[in-house]
């Protein structure tokens, strides 16, 4: 049996099963990822464009660096994005915990999702209150001329995690429990490297839970799953769907 085959069996014969997604299901609808070969990082200072201590010194450096964001909420789904929606439409996935900012999952059909780093749907004026869309603010990101429309404050902030800000604590404690149920998790796309979030797939373990990776490359966390596939998601999530139909 191989290790597809082995994945849908386990997910068919699962009860409460959860998925956890990073940046490597998102590439795959041509969104440029911040890690990696061709980051965004290799282009853009973190510290600079993505810290909150930055944005506050320079929220003009952000907006800048947002010209590559209008990507993320321009794209659309792909089949990983779908298999997984489908996946909860049969009953089988209960959640999809997410580190990606996109929003393409509840595009794709998702229900239930946990966005652990927030997301682009809404945009604060840090200085009056005010509330944007983020397809509201677009023409001024790529004009560069990024000020809040009521007091003239170029402190507008999307609502996603910098760094240097701590996790949502209701959405983190909703996806621990989330994991903490499940008795299989499966992670899609993503290295395991950011924390605490990394941290999340091994409380499912603790727990008892059935760990299955699949990512485009090998991870230094691989040893401790129980099933791991190398390759596209796009490709593998729905030959496993339609095993396990």
């Amino acid at each position: 049996m191989d290790a597809i085959d082995r994945a849908a069996k386990m997910i068919a014969n699962s009860r409460y099963a959860v998925v956890f997604t990073g940046a490597g299901v998102s590439a795959e609808s041509r969104i440029p990822t911040f890690r990696g070969e061709n980051g965004l990082w290799r282009r853009f200072d973190p510290e600079e464009v993505a810290s909150i201590d930055g944005f506050m010194r320079n929220p003009k450096a952000f907006w800048t660096f947002a010209k590559e964001l209008i990507l993320k909420t321009k794209a659309e789904p792909n089949a990983g994005h779908y298999a997984i929606a489908e996946l909860e439409r049969m009953g089988i996935v209960k959640a999809v915990i997410t580190q990606n900012i996109d929003g393409l999952h509840q595009k794709a059909g998702s229900k239930r999702v946990l966005e652990l780093h927030g997301s682009l749907k809404f945009v604060d004026c840090l200085n009056c209150g005010r509330t944007f869309g983020w397809n509201d603010i677009i023409d001024k990101i790529e004009t560069g001329n990024v000020a809040c429309d009521e007091c003239s404050s170029p402190y507008l902030k999307p609502r996603i995690v910098f760094f240097g800000e701590s996790l949502p604590k209701d959405v983190l404690r909703e996806a621990i429990d989330e994991a903490k149920r499940s008795d299989v998790f499966i992670v899609v796309g993503s290295s395991l490297q950011v924390y605490p979030t990394a941290s999340i797939p091994f409380i499912a373990k603790d727990s008892g839970a059935k760990l299955i990776m699949i990512n485009a490359d090998p991870t230094e966390k691989d040893w401790l799953f129980d099933v791991v596939i190398y390759g596209k998601s796009g490709e593998i999530l729905p030959k496993i769907v339609e095993k396990v139909k």
